[in-house]
Protein backbone atom coordinates (compact mmCIF):
# COMPACT_ATOMS: atom_id res chain seq x y z
CA UNK A 1 0.00 0.00 0.00
CA UNK A 2 2.91 2.33 0.94
CA UNK A 3 4.41 1.68 -2.41
CA UNK A 4 1.23 2.13 -4.31
CA UNK A 5 1.15 5.55 -2.37
CA UNK A 6 4.93 6.85 -3.34
CA UNK A 7 4.26 5.75 -6.44
CA UNK A 8 0.79 8.07 -7.11
CA UNK A 9 3.22 10.87 -5.30
CA UNK A 10 5.61 10.69 -7.92
CA UNK A 11 2.81 11.49 -11.17
CA UNK A 12 2.72 14.35 -12.85
CA UNK A 13 1.42 15.87 -15.88
CA UNK A 14 4.93 14.49 -17.76
CA UNK A 15 4.85 11.26 -16.42
CA UNK A 16 0.74 10.97 -17.31
CA UNK A 17 2.10 12.10 -20.77
CA UNK A 18 5.07 9.42 -20.90
CA UNK A 19 2.13 6.94 -20.01
CA UNK A 20 -0.67 8.11 -22.35
CA UNK A 21 2.08 7.98 -25.27
CA UNK A 22 3.44 4.44 -24.42
CA UNK A 23 -0.41 3.54 -24.32
CA UNK A 24 -1.44 4.80 -27.67
CA UNK A 25 1.63 2.94 -29.26
CA UNK A 26 0.53 -0.41 -27.76
CA UNK A 27 -3.11 0.41 -28.85
CA UNK A 28 -1.94 1.32 -32.16
CA UNK A 29 0.01 -1.69 -33.07
CA UNK A 30 -2.64 -4.60 -31.60
CA UNK A 31 -5.31 -2.12 -33.63
CA UNK A 32 -3.13 -3.05 -36.74
CA UNK A 33 -2.83 -6.79 -35.57
CA UNK A 34 -6.81 -7.07 -35.21
CA UNK A 35 -8.18 -9.99 -37.40
CA UNK A 36 -5.05 -11.52 -37.56
CA UNK A 37 -3.60 -14.94 -35.97
CA UNK A 38 -0.91 -12.49 -34.34
CA UNK A 39 -3.55 -11.46 -32.28
CA UNK A 40 -3.85 -14.80 -30.47
CA UNK A 41 -0.15 -15.58 -30.14
CA UNK A 42 0.52 -11.91 -28.36
CA UNK A 43 -2.12 -13.68 -25.75
CA UNK A 44 -0.43 -16.48 -25.28
CA UNK A 45 3.19 -15.25 -24.88
CA UNK A 46 1.91 -12.41 -22.51
CA UNK A 47 0.46 -15.27 -20.25
CA UNK A 48 3.68 -17.44 -20.55
CA UNK A 49 5.44 -14.18 -19.46
CA UNK A 50 2.64 -13.45 -16.78
CA UNK A 51 3.53 -17.48 -15.19
CA UNK A 52 7.09 -17.11 -15.48
CA UNK A 53 6.64 -14.09 -13.41
CA UNK A 54 4.49 -16.05 -10.67
CA UNK A 55 6.66 -18.75 -10.37
CA UNK A 56 10.07 -16.53 -10.37
CA UNK A 57 9.31 -16.17 -6.35
CA UNK A 58 9.13 -19.32 -5.36
CA UNK A 59 12.03 -20.70 -7.52
CA UNK A 60 14.33 -18.10 -6.08
CA UNK A 61 14.75 -19.44 -2.88
CA UNK A 62 15.98 -23.11 -4.85
CA UNK A 63 20.17 -22.30 -5.76
CA UNK A 64 20.69 -25.16 -7.79
CA UNK A 65 17.45 -24.31 -10.06
CA UNK A 66 18.19 -20.59 -10.02
CA UNK A 67 21.90 -21.59 -11.37
CA UNK A 68 20.68 -23.74 -14.09
CA UNK A 69 17.56 -21.12 -15.25
CA UNK A 70 20.70 -18.51 -15.27
CA UNK A 71 23.17 -20.73 -17.17
CA UNK A 72 20.58 -22.01 -19.88
CA UNK A 73 17.80 -19.43 -19.79
CA UNK A 74 19.36 -16.99 -23.00
CA UNK A 75 20.74 -19.79 -24.94
CA UNK A 76 17.16 -21.43 -24.85
CA UNK A 77 15.51 -18.07 -25.36
CA UNK A 78 17.72 -17.80 -28.63
CA UNK A 79 17.22 -21.60 -29.25
CA UNK A 80 13.47 -22.21 -29.00
CA UNK A 81 12.21 -20.08 -31.34
CA UNK A 82 14.02 -20.98 -34.29
CA UNK A 83 14.47 -24.70 -33.76
CA UNK A 84 10.64 -25.12 -32.94
CA UNK A 85 8.76 -22.32 -34.87
CA UNK A 86 5.76 -24.39 -35.94
CA UNK A 87 5.06 -25.81 -32.71
CA UNK A 88 5.79 -23.02 -30.64
CA UNK A 89 3.21 -20.90 -32.69
CA UNK A 90 0.50 -23.88 -32.72
CA UNK A 91 1.09 -23.86 -29.16
CA UNK A 92 0.95 -19.88 -28.14
CA UNK A 93 -2.34 -19.99 -30.39
CA UNK A 94 -3.85 -22.73 -28.36
CA UNK A 95 -2.76 -20.95 -24.92
CA UNK A 96 -4.16 -17.65 -26.65
CA UNK A 97 -7.12 -18.82 -26.80
CA UNK A 98 -8.19 -19.53 -23.26
CA UNK A 99 -10.76 -18.07 -22.61
CA UNK A 100 -12.39 -16.45 -25.60
CA UNK A 101 -15.42 -18.70 -25.41
CA UNK A 102 -16.44 -16.23 -22.32
CA UNK A 103 -16.36 -13.21 -24.91
CA UNK A 104 -17.29 -14.57 -28.43
CA UNK A 105 -21.21 -14.64 -29.69
CA UNK A 106 -22.76 -17.83 -30.01
CA UNK A 107 -24.77 -16.39 -33.10
CA UNK A 108 -26.38 -20.24 -33.45
CA UNK A 109 -28.72 -18.92 -35.74
CA UNK A 110 -25.93 -17.90 -38.52
CA UNK A 111 -23.85 -21.60 -38.12
CA UNK A 112 -27.22 -23.46 -38.39
CA UNK A 113 -27.86 -21.30 -41.66
CA UNK A 114 -23.86 -21.98 -42.76
CA UNK A 115 -24.19 -25.81 -41.62
CA UNK A 116 -28.00 -25.83 -43.89
CA UNK A 117 -25.83 -24.66 -46.78
CA UNK A 118 -22.59 -26.31 -46.63
CA UNK A 119 -24.81 -29.67 -46.45
CA UNK A 120 -27.05 -29.04 -49.13
CA UNK A 121 -24.02 -27.45 -51.46
CA UNK A 122 -21.14 -30.14 -50.84
CA UNK A 123 -22.56 -33.54 -52.12
CA UNK A 124 -23.85 -31.39 -54.63
CA UNK A 125 -20.63 -30.08 -55.99
CA UNK A 126 -18.75 -33.84 -54.73
CA UNK A 127 -21.54 -35.05 -57.21
CA UNK A 128 -20.54 -32.64 -60.38
CA UNK A 129 -16.92 -33.13 -59.55
CA UNK A 130 -16.29 -29.40 -59.04
CA UNK A 131 -13.43 -29.09 -56.20
CA UNK A 132 -14.09 -26.82 -53.77
CA UNK A 133 -11.85 -25.59 -50.79
CA UNK A 134 -14.16 -23.72 -47.77
CA UNK A 135 -12.93 -22.37 -44.62
CA UNK A 136 -14.88 -21.75 -41.50
CA UNK A 137 -12.89 -18.82 -39.58
CA UNK A 138 -13.76 -19.75 -35.48
CA UNK A 139 -11.32 -17.74 -33.04
CA UNK A 140 -8.18 -17.15 -34.57
CA UNK A 141 -8.48 -14.21 -37.71
CA UNK A 142 -7.77 -14.74 -40.94
CA UNK A 143 -7.68 -11.43 -42.10
CA UNK A 144 -4.13 -11.88 -43.49
CA UNK A 145 -5.35 -14.61 -46.19
CA UNK A 146 -8.98 -13.15 -46.87
CA UNK A 147 -7.03 -10.10 -48.16
CA UNK A 148 -5.57 -12.11 -50.63
CA UNK A 149 -8.90 -13.18 -52.50
CA UNK A 150 -11.81 -10.93 -53.81
CA UNK A 151 -13.98 -9.80 -50.83
CA UNK A 152 -17.76 -10.76 -51.36
CA UNK A 153 -19.67 -10.29 -47.99
CA UNK A 154 -22.48 -12.15 -49.21
CA UNK A 155 -25.02 -14.74 -47.40
CA UNK A 156 -23.93 -17.97 -47.40
CA UNK A 157 -26.14 -20.26 -49.97
CA UNK A 158 -25.65 -23.29 -51.83
CA UNK A 159 -25.89 -21.88 -54.79
CA UNK A 160 -23.75 -19.22 -54.01
CA UNK A 161 -21.08 -21.45 -53.05
CA UNK A 162 -21.93 -24.18 -56.33
CA UNK A 163 -21.71 -20.58 -58.74
CA UNK A 164 -18.36 -19.92 -56.85
CA UNK A 165 -16.99 -22.99 -58.01
CA UNK A 166 -18.11 -24.35 -60.97
CA UNK A 167 -15.27 -24.78 -63.49
CA UNK A 168 -13.90 -21.89 -65.86
CA UNK A 169 -15.01 -19.01 -63.16
CA UNK A 170 -12.59 -16.71 -61.94
CA UNK A 171 -12.65 -17.46 -57.97
CA UNK A 172 -13.11 -21.40 -58.43
CA UNK A 173 -8.87 -21.89 -57.67
CA UNK A 174 -9.26 -20.22 -54.32
CA UNK A 175 -10.78 -20.65 -51.24
CA UNK A 176 -13.88 -19.00 -49.60
CA UNK A 177 -13.63 -17.62 -46.06
CA UNK A 178 -16.87 -17.81 -44.13
CA UNK A 179 -17.31 -15.58 -41.18
CA UNK A 180 -19.66 -15.17 -39.04
CA UNK A 181 -22.20 -16.68 -41.38
CA UNK A 182 -21.01 -14.91 -44.47
CA UNK A 183 -18.99 -15.63 -47.29
CA UNK A 184 -16.11 -12.62 -46.58
CA UNK A 185 -14.28 -13.37 -49.48
CA UNK A 186 -13.63 -16.03 -52.31
CA UNK A 187 -10.20 -16.84 -54.68
CA UNK A 188 -7.77 -16.41 -51.39
CA UNK A 189 -4.52 -17.78 -51.02
CA UNK A 190 -3.84 -20.53 -48.08
CA UNK A 191 -0.90 -21.93 -46.81
CA UNK A 192 0.87 -25.05 -48.45
CA UNK A 193 1.38 -27.85 -45.00
CA UNK A 194 4.98 -28.85 -45.15
CA UNK A 195 4.09 -32.12 -43.49
CA UNK A 196 3.42 -35.40 -45.32
CA UNK A 197 -0.14 -35.79 -45.86
CA UNK A 198 0.20 -39.33 -46.19
CA UNK A 199 -1.58 -39.93 -49.68
CA UNK A 200 0.89 -38.73 -52.71
CA UNK A 201 -2.22 -38.29 -54.97
CA UNK A 202 -3.97 -35.64 -52.53
CA UNK A 203 -3.55 -32.26 -54.54
CA UNK A 204 -3.01 -28.66 -53.43
CA UNK A 205 -6.50 -28.33 -51.95
CA UNK A 206 -5.97 -30.85 -49.24
CA UNK A 207 -2.20 -29.42 -48.85
CA UNK A 208 -3.79 -26.36 -48.12
CA UNK A 209 -7.10 -27.01 -46.14
CA UNK A 210 -4.63 -28.51 -43.66
CA UNK A 211 -2.04 -25.43 -43.93
CA UNK A 212 -4.71 -23.21 -42.72
CA UNK A 213 -5.62 -25.67 -40.08
CA UNK A 214 -2.27 -25.77 -38.51
CA UNK A 215 -1.46 -21.86 -38.57
CA UNK A 216 -5.05 -21.11 -36.86
CA UNK A 217 -8.08 -23.15 -35.63
CA UNK A 218 -10.52 -22.84 -38.47
CA UNK A 219 -12.00 -25.57 -40.20
CA UNK A 220 -11.74 -26.31 -43.82
CA UNK A 221 -13.88 -28.67 -46.14
CA UNK A 222 -12.21 -29.78 -48.90
CA UNK A 223 -14.42 -31.09 -52.47
CA UNK A 224 -11.89 -33.24 -54.40
CA UNK A 225 -12.33 -32.91 -58.20
CA UNK A 226 -10.84 -36.12 -59.14
CA UNK A 227 -12.45 -38.29 -57.04
CA UNK A 228 -15.22 -36.37 -55.93
CA UNK A 229 -14.82 -36.72 -51.88
CA UNK A 230 -15.42 -34.42 -49.31
CA UNK A 231 -12.93 -34.33 -46.41
CA UNK A 232 -12.40 -32.09 -43.38
CA UNK A 233 -9.27 -30.33 -41.90
CA UNK A 234 -9.28 -29.24 -38.63
CA UNK A 235 -5.95 -29.17 -36.27
CA UNK A 236 -4.25 -30.32 -38.89
CA UNK A 237 -5.43 -33.24 -39.34
CA UNK A 238 -7.68 -34.40 -42.13
CA UNK A 239 -11.08 -36.86 -42.03
CA UNK A 240 -11.85 -38.07 -45.78
CA UNK A 241 -14.58 -40.02 -47.48
CA UNK A 242 -17.72 -37.68 -45.59
CA UNK A 243 -21.37 -38.35 -46.60
CA UNK A 244 -23.91 -35.96 -46.34
CA UNK A 245 -25.01 -36.84 -43.02
CA UNK A 246 -21.13 -37.34 -41.73
CA UNK A 247 -20.42 -33.69 -42.71
CA UNK A 248 -23.51 -32.32 -41.00
CA UNK A 249 -22.40 -34.17 -37.57
CA UNK A 250 -18.62 -33.13 -38.07
CA UNK A 251 -19.98 -29.26 -38.57
CA UNK A 252 -22.55 -29.60 -35.64
CA UNK A 253 -19.47 -30.91 -32.92
CA UNK A 254 -16.85 -28.35 -34.02
CA UNK A 255 -18.24 -25.63 -36.03
CA UNK A 256 -21.21 -24.90 -33.82
CA UNK A 257 -20.82 -23.28 -29.98
CA UNK A 258 -21.03 -26.14 -27.01
CA UNK A 259 -24.18 -26.10 -25.24
CA UNK A 260 -22.13 -25.27 -21.93
CA UNK A 261 -20.21 -22.28 -23.89
CA UNK A 262 -24.09 -20.96 -25.43
CA UNK A 263 -25.33 -21.14 -21.24
CA UNK A 264 -22.87 -19.50 -20.15
CA UNK A 265 -22.81 -16.52 -23.00
CA UNK A 266 -27.07 -16.54 -22.28
CA UNK A 267 -26.41 -16.14 -18.50
CA UNK A 268 -23.38 -13.81 -19.03
CA UNK A 269 -26.12 -11.59 -21.31
CA UNK A 270 -28.86 -12.27 -18.90
CA UNK A 271 -26.29 -10.34 -16.14
CA UNK A 272 -25.55 -7.40 -18.45
CA UNK A 273 -29.53 -6.39 -18.87
CA UNK A 274 -29.98 -6.75 -15.53
CA UNK A 275 -27.52 -4.57 -14.97
CA UNK A 276 -28.67 -1.81 -17.06
CA UNK A 277 -32.09 -2.55 -15.62
CA UNK A 278 -30.81 -1.93 -12.48
CA UNK A 279 -28.90 1.16 -13.56
CA UNK A 280 -32.00 3.06 -15.42
CA UNK A 281 -34.42 2.19 -12.38
CA UNK A 282 -31.87 4.25 -9.72
CA UNK A 283 -30.65 6.91 -12.80
CA UNK A 284 -33.63 7.15 -14.77
CA UNK A 285 -32.04 10.67 -15.94
CA UNK A 286 -29.24 9.26 -17.01
CA UNK A 287 -30.62 7.25 -20.03
CA UNK A 288 -28.33 4.01 -19.29
CA UNK A 289 -24.85 3.82 -19.42
CA UNK A 290 -24.93 3.48 -23.32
Amino acid sequence: MRDLVYLLDQLNWVSLIDIGLVALLFFGILYSLKGTPAVTLIRGLFILILLVLILSGPLSSLRAMRWLLERTLPALLLAIPIIFQPELRRALERLGRVGLWLQRDPQEARADEVIEALVQACPRLAERRHGALIVLERTTGLENYIETGIRLDARVTPELLMTIFAPNTILHDGAVIIRDGRVVAAGCILPLTTGWVGDPQLGLRHRAAIGITEVSDALAIVISEERGMISVALNGRMVRRLDARRLELVLRNFYSPPPEVVRTQRWLQELRDLGRRAWVLFFPHQGGRG
